[in-house]
């Protein structure tokens, strides 16, 4: 039966024709946007002033400790030196944050160019639909012209009863 469902899977494999049949791989990736994710992770927090502060005490305490610390503690810098170790972790830091950082700064300005793109679309739809709106209200306003007013309507009862009550008179004189 084992043998049976890896024949199936392998087959079905074997059909796909969405990528040549040398490259295609035995595993799935089910999510193709981890690494970008976890970048913008990293980049948001780098960018907040928490972790600022923290870098900041931290250099204060690492600095302390080594220029202040008892010598028969151990210590990892020397004062000497220049906090040659500081410098180099700092630097570790730094370079690994910056293609972190432009990696999450592209892919915000994917998002954005894609909602521009969103925007600009509805815009068009609203001034479709604005400019469908104006020429019904044009073709209301033609149509109301052609209609009887309520003054119209008015004076035209009003001549028919004056017509029917001249009628009338001539017969009450009889």
């Amino acid at each position: 039966m084992a043998r049976a469902d890896r024949s199936n899977r392998s087959s079905r494999r074997d059909d796909r024709l969405d990528s040549p049949k040398g490259l295609r791989t035995s595993f799935r990736r089910t999510d193709r946007d981890r690494f970008g994710r976890f970048t913008e992770g990293i980049a948001r927090g780098m960018g907040t002033p928490t972790f600022l502060f923290s870098l900041i005490f931290f250099v204060i305490v690492w600095m302390s400790y080594t220029a202040f610390a008892p010598d028969a503690w151990p210590k990892v810098d020397s004062v000497a030196n220049g906090f040659t170790v500081l410098t180099l972790a700092l630097s570790i830091q730094a370079s690994a944050g910056t293609p972190l950082l432009l990696l999450a700064q592209n892919r915000q300005e994917d998002r954005d160019r894609v909602q521009i793109e969103q925007d600009r679309q509805r815009a068009e739809r609203n001034l479709n639909d604005t400019e469908y709106l104006a020429r019904e209200v044009v073709a209301l306003r033609l149509a109301m012209r052609d209609l009887a007013s309520k003054d119209f309507i008015r004076a035209e009862l009003r001549s028919l009863l004056e017509d029917l009550d001249k009628s009338d008179d001539p017969k009450k004189s009889e």
